[in-house]
């Protein structure tokens, strides 16, 4: 009886163990994929699925956009930062989503801006009525992809991104204004007329640093004032003190996923 015991408390244990070991717990969990959109362009990304992820069930998603830093070919770069985030154990278990994360290519942009200033980084324009990119395009309809496919709770889709993901994150809502649930941009901005003329569902949680040197701390500021006046849900954190990677507050606050996740369609 006692070693019937131990072979099943054995057993047990293996089980658990082969499943933890198929899971890291951090950005290595994520797939590498590559997406090629209807035009041709080829859109590398990473996927990662929850950990007890069953086919026959459509879970939330959380589309992430990378700043301009993580830009390139690697397939890697866009996991540096957030990419633990998402994946640890603990968040996976309390918040279990896709998670999506594509790399736009050096020299390409998620949204359309141009600097005011040669030297200012912060110094920016966002033009009111310009095309999606050709690397917000390949997002879209990677993202249509994954939902035709049947995977996606289409009442829970977010999106988040820091810099230039964060002002993705704005022109992506703008562009399908009932498509997400909820955005989280950080250290972003966006053409302010737009935002003024939202009228879409979904809710806004905005961060950024009150001291970046990179992206003018006032395109937050005027963008929460935009959404506001819009009749949008919309809540804004500043950090004071804090320069352009606003992303690691952002990231370690208690509700940064868990705001994410109380809000649907």
């Amino acid at each position: 009886m006692i070693m019937k015991t131990l072979r099943s408390i054995f057993f047990l244990s293996l089980c658990l163990l082969l499943s933890v070991a198929g899971y890291a717990g951090d950005k290595a969990s994520f797939l590498k994929k590559q997406f090629t959109a209807r035009d041709g362009y080829q859109l590398n990304y990473r996927v990662l699925y929850p950990r007890d992820y069953n086919p026959a069930q459509k879970y939330p998603v959380i589309l992430f956009l990378h700043g301009a830093g993580e830009r390139g070919s690697d397939n890697e770069a866009q996991l540096i930062h957030g990419g633990d985030m998402f994946a640890s154990f603990e968040n996976q278990t309390k918040y279990p989503a896709i998670i999506i994360a594509p790399q736009c290519p050096a020299e390409k942009t998620w949204s359309e801006y141009k600097g005011l200033n040669a030297g200012k980084e912060g110094k920016r324009f966002y033009p009111l009525n310009a095309p999606a990119t050709q690397s917000m395009a390949a997002v879209k309809e990677l993202l249509d992809s994954y939902i035709a496919e049947g995977k996606v709770d289409t009442k829970r889709i977010y999106v988040t991104g820091l810099s230039m993901g964060g002002m993705g994150t704005f022109d992506i809502v703008m562009r399908y204004p009932n498509l997400f649930a909820a955005a989280t941009p950080i250290c972003g901005g966006a053409n302010l007329q737009r935002l003024a003329n939202f009228k879409g569902k979904t809710a806004f949680s905005i961060y950024h640093g009150g001291s970046d040197s990179v992206v003018d701390v006032q395109f937050s500021r005027d963008a929460n004032e935009a959404l506001k006046k819009a009749g949008a849900d919309v809540r804004y954190k500043e950090f004071p003190g804090v320069d352009h990677n606003s992303w690691d507050n952002a990231f370690a606050e208690p509700d940064y996923l868990a705001w994410m996740f109380q809000h649907s369609l």
